[in-house]
């Protein structure tokens, strides 16, 4: 008999909780079960539409360049227009020097990762928070460290925490705002508590802003707008509100006025240049995004913020259920109380859901173990019309449950 041939230890310790729960979702299907699919924040799988200008840049793309390899850094003239867009809502100044075009955020995260880590590494994430970090902490031997978001106060950041967790080992601070899963939009008091943490230890701050046009209640501030003597690495990119998610571009930019990180750029341009080159064509669409008429984003926040709303409303009214209305971002995250209950966990609960009725969340234990258990993640994308079937069904199997 042939030997199996084995995988790395770790890629098989990859858990991606998002796309983890579509395979319980794809079993429920197969049996004939209606889903109603709220676990993946993309706006175009509802009734968000990509921009027609910039599809018709991406058909004229094809056909105007020369469909060679590009820039492994990025094209210039995206890295110019990503300047100016920074300039024009942070009013903070970079060069395209600064800037690194990416395949999505989540291969920054991926490059990122691989440069600051060395076995044994700590990474301080947020708790709940998108848990593509963990995963590549976790993937290059790392060790994830979570911070608490205050649920009770509108998932503010426990700073305090921050402080007590940072040890010899700590080799950056992440920041997710608006944020994922939570919905939270950080004040500005927050974010300088975060840049005053990173001066003080020298530890480079990592904000993912991909979300940062869209934000119905309140406003955001980007960690762009910190003191120089903040090290920054600022993540953005296409996918959520430029409406571009399957075309996968994104990008990064240093601000490291002090050179803190000149061999953290290195590392990860040598990587850069190993994966070639961002996808062309799909950058001339990105950059025409940043240049043509935003008026899009406003009917996209219009809708968030009443489809928000009515989460909120309804998960506060369903028993076992409770929640902190969303501020920002494309997302919910309940609280359910399972004492007294069947379910051992939010993810026995979330797959029983998916079995029973179809409703497809995500387990707010695969944002946090610590910080995110006993919660789930919903999306704000569908109308209101899918969200209330949804609610309904997601009232009716507790109710069911409850009454055993």
């Amino acid at each position: 008999m042939k030997k199996q041939i084995k995988a790395s230890r770790r890629s098989l310790g990859m858990n991606y909780a998002i796309r983890e729960v579509t395979v319980p979702a794809a079993e429920a299907a197969a049996a004939g079960m209606k889903l109603l699919s709220l676990n993946i924040g993309d706006p175009n799988k509802w009734d968000f539409e990509t921009p027609e200008y910039f599809k018709q840049t991406l058909r004229e793309a094809v056909d105007q360049v020369d469909n060679g390899y590009g820039d492994s850094q990025g094209q210039h003239d995206l890295r110019e227009a990503i300047e100016r867009r920074e300039f024009k809502k942070n009013g903070v100044s970079i060069s395209p020097e600064d800037v690194y075009v990416t395949a999505g955020v989540s291969e920054c995260i991926n490059v990122m990762m691989g440069t600051f880590i060395e076995p044994g590494d700590e990474v301080l994430v947020p708790g709940p928070g998108y848990p593509s970090y963990a995963q590549y902490i976790n993937f290059y031997e790392g060790r994830t460290v979570p911070y608490r978001q205050i649920e009770e106060e509108d998932w503010r950041p426990d700073v305090d925490m921050i402080r007590k967790r940072i040890t010899n080992r700590t080799k950056a601070l992440i920041v997710i705002n608006p944020n994922n899963p939570t919905g939270a939009v950080y004040d500005p008091k927050a974010i300088k508590e975060f840049g005053d943490i990173a001066a003080e230890y020298d530890i480079p701050l990592i904000s993912d802003e991909i979300y940062d046009k869209i934000v119905f209640d309140g406003e955001f501030y980007s960690a762009s707008k910190l003191p120089s003597d903040v090290p920054r690495i600022i993540l953005n990119g296409f996918s959520k509100v430029n409406l571009m998610p399957g075309w996968r571009v994104g990008y990064c930019y240093f601000m490291d006025e002090a050179g803190l990180m000149d061999e953290i750029r290195t590392g990860m341009m040598k990587q850069f240049r190993a994966r070639i080159c961002p996808n062309v064509p799909c950058q001339a669409a990105a950059r025409a995004s940043l240049e043509g008429p935003q008026d899009y984003i406003v009917d996209m926040n219009r809708k968030l913020k009443e489809r928000a709303n009515y989460t909120y409303k309804r998960f506060n009214e369903i028993p076992l259920l409770s929640s902190r209305r969303a501020k920002g971002a494309l997302y919910m995250f309940p609280k359910i109380d399972l004492k007294g209950t069947n379910w051992k966990d939010d993810k026995d609960f979330v797959v029983d859901l998916i079995k029973e009725e179809g409703v497809v969340y995500v387990h707010g234990s695969g944002f946090c173990e610590e910080f995110g258990k006993d919660h789930f993640r919903t999306v704000l994308l569908a109308p209101i019309d899918i969200l209330e079937e949804a609610f309904d069904k997601t009232e009716r199997f507790i109710k069911k449950h409850n009454a055993l």
